[in-house]
């Protein structure tokens, strides 16, 4: 395997300057860099990852800890996190947590003995419903860095990337409400539970209140899928004359319209729908789904760039980046 020192006497310059070239110093001309790069990967040179843990005590490695992966919105986001973490010399870890406590506090513990730099992690559901956060608070005291993104606790102090949920979803009921002139806009939610899915509900009822209309909300308690088509397929043959469903999570917008239209209802001329989604979301229903698109995929590539600058300067002041969302209106509201 070829050393540090060998391409420092092939090229006939310093081992330093060799190091400091392959690191993109300032420090360097651009010519040497160029060379020594040539160099580097024509002999097939590959850094001693451990011997470089040792000298800087860095491991160039990000904890990730996700509740789930089969959410299509956390799968996006990794994906975002993988790839900006790739191309500044980063490898992940990824852990899932199952929305369990012991499961986030396990997989904190396992990664934090010097395993990775610093987290990026979405909090699990049971966490936030218990409100039991010290394992969290501890990391952070090691001088571990921590970036929370999506379901975040606002008491802890630490670099966070979310969504404006509130405004999200209060936009997307006022254009029911004006654009598609609806009255009873029923809001379907498996999330109300969680920091998110509280923001959603309050920003869905404060449009309500500011155009003097009245709030219906359908909580699943994140029931399984066959039990969420049945709770759903009822509520609307209960209430016949909903005339549209905001959907706070990934999944149930897609079911209410299968429901609606299982119950005879044209979509949009008799209800409109909107839901949460990602870049293909539209894909997956008949008609295609009007959503809330999170922009998962950027929220992964700033989670990342804020971490590893908090890992490479501890210095650096918190921060709290919003990344807006867009309403993408399709098929099954009313342009």
């Amino acid at each position: 395997m070829t050393t540090l020192k060998e391409l420092a006497a092939l090229l006939n310059i310093s081992v330093s300057t060799v190091s400091k070239a392959l690191n993109d110093s300032h420090e360097i001309s651009e010519k040497t860099r160029i060379r020594v790069k040539e160099l580097a990967t024509k002999l097939n040179y590959k850094p001693n990852r451990i011997a470089q843990q040792l000298k800087t005590n860095k491991s160039r490695t990000i904890g990730v800890i996700l509740p789930t992966v089969t959410n299509p919105f956390f799968a996006e986001v990794l994906h975002g996190i993988e790839m900006t973490a790739n191309s500044s010399g980063y490898d992940i870890i990824v852990c899932l947590s199952n929305e369990t406590l012991h499961k986030e506090k396990r997989s904190l513990e396992l990664l934090s003995n010097g395993s990775v730099d610093g987290f990026i992690m979405a909090v699990a559901r049971e966490g936030q419903v218990k409100n039991q956060t010290d394992h969290i608070k501890d990391i952070i005291k090691s001088k571990l860095p921590v970036l929370m993104f999506d379901r975040v606790v606002n008491d802890i102090a630490c670099n966070k990337v979310i969504v404006d949920d509130f405004q999200s979803v209060y936009e997307a009921t006022e254009h029911l409400i004006i654009n598609d002139k609806r009255k009873r806009i029923l809001l379907v939610s498996n999330i109300e539970e969680l920091s998110v899915g509280k923001l959603r509900i309050e920003g869905y009822t404060k449009a309500l209140e500011d155009h003097n209309l009245k709030p219906e909300i359908l909580k699943l308690d994140h029931a399984v899928d066959l039990d969420i088509e049945k709770k759903i397929y009822n509520y609307l043959k209960t209430n016949s004359a909903i005339d549209a469903i905001l959907s706070i999570d990934h999944i149930t917008g897609i079911v209410a319209i299968n429901m609606a239209k299982k119950l005879g209802k044209e979509i949009p001329k008799d209800i409109s729908v909107v839901g949460f989604g990602y870049e293909h979301t539209q894909l997956i229903s008949s008609p295609k789904i009007s959503i809330i698109h999170q922009k998962a995929h950027k929220i992964g590539e700033i989670s990342t760039k804020l971490l590893i600058d908090a890992i490479k300067n501890e210095d650096l002041e918190l921060e709290t980046i919003i990344v807006p969302s867009e309403l993408k209106l399709s098929d099954s509201s009313k342009v």
